[in-house]
């Protein structure tokens, strides 16, 4: 098992808020910590969002928690219906990931009615610190890289969907065996979809960071786009191919053409990895998918139909064809942008 980089930066952010709570003399750190757990988030950006909502309803939470005290007391039923409406408003204002802290937060100041507004204040303090010390260690400790991150999703989730294509046809891997990959590549595409979102988020200041990142998420949606068409290839060919009279037929040209489509998708990613020579010619040839058509087309014509479940797996495979295409334009237009805007800044 592996230590990954938000386990350890939660642990060191907890550790950090703990000593900072005994050297600014909070009666206690636990809240601190606690806030320090809440504020790690996988994205710079999302933790500094985190930091304003916690500091919004923790607010919101010490001045409704003061607030009951005096007009309902702080009896378990004043405590628990103090508890909805903070949940309510925390819900309403759409910060329900801060519930959980402004919670403790409306419990200590209710416990301890007595200190008012002082100890109201102190709490607001622990939270604050606690929530520093987190934004302090997921900043200057391997700090995030939502990027780097997606990119290396995106070359995973290839290398699985290469070879599950490459033997679809054949039908050569073990049905248990073949499974488990399968949903190890879907796992891998959900993981790459919520790296999408984390980058997404990411904001930049720089007007020309702006611009660049910009190309850079239109360049992620078409690379995400020729994933799942693969996928959607792998699934037309699991359903239609192996039902259809005459599949054996087909066997070899379907294959070939897949093994085409799937290197063009391996020789994309190398040249945007910067792998490639400059002006390779990648593309498969058109003439060969257009002769496949056209024979297709001819078997179909002469048998009258009975076997279109091979126009299925055929379209599928122009389909996957078109998106690659149009992932290889946009990544030509990126890096013909990066390179004349790094021309500029020289």
């Amino acid at each position: 098992m592996t230590i990954g980089a938000r386990v350890l930066k939660t642990g060191l952010a907890v550790a950090l808020a703990v000593y900072l709570s005994n050297m600014l003399g909070f009666p206690s750190p636990i809240i601190a910590a606690v806030a320090s757990i809440f504020t790690i988030q996988p994205s710079i950006s999302r933790s500094w969002q985190q930091i304003v909502d916690q500091l919004q309803t923790n607010l919101l939470g010490a001045v409704v928690a003061l607030a009951a005290v005096r007009l309902i007391g702080t009896a378990p039923i004043s405590l628990g219906l103090v508890c909805i409406i903070v949940i309510l408003i925390s819900i309403k204002l759409r910060m329900e990931s801060t519930i959980g802290l402004t919670l403790v937060t409306v419990v200590a100041v209710m416990e301890a009615n007595q200190d008012g507004w002082s100890f109201a204040l102190d709490r607001v303090l622990m939270v604050l610190t606690g929530m520093a010390a987190a934004f302090a260690v997921n900043t200057l400790i391997i700090p995030p890289r939502p990027r780097k991150q997606f990119i290396g999703q995106v070359q995973e989730a290839y290398i699985q969907l290469s070879l599950l294509l490459r033997l679809a046809i054949s039908n050569e891997m073990k049905e248990d065996v073949h499974r488990k990959e399968k949903e190890r590549l879907e796992g891998i595409l959900r993981k790459l979809d919520e790296s999408y979102l984390l980058f997404e988020e990411e904001r930049s200041l720089l007007p020309k960071r702006k611009a660049a990142r910009a190309r850079q998420l239109i360049l992620s949606k078409h690379l995400i786009k020729a994933l799942h068409k693969g996928v959607d290839l792998l699934e037309v060919v699991e359903e239609h191919y192996f039902s259809a009279a005459d599949a054996e037929l087909w066997a070899k040209r379907f294959d070939s053409q897949i093994e085409e489509l799937a290197k063009y998708h391996e020789h994309i990613l190398l040249k945007l990895a910067g792998k490639m020579k400059p002006f390779a010619t990648i593309e498969p040839e058109q003439e060969r998918e257009d002769r496949l058509i056209e024979q297709l087309t001819s078997y179909l014509h002469d048998e009258h139909g009975h076997n279109k479940r091979l126009v299925f797996v055929a379209s599928a495979m122009l389909e996957y064809g078109y998106h690659l295409r149009r992932l290889d334009k946009v990544a030509d237009r990126v890096q013909q942008r990066e390179g004349a805007a790094e021309l500029s800044l020289q």
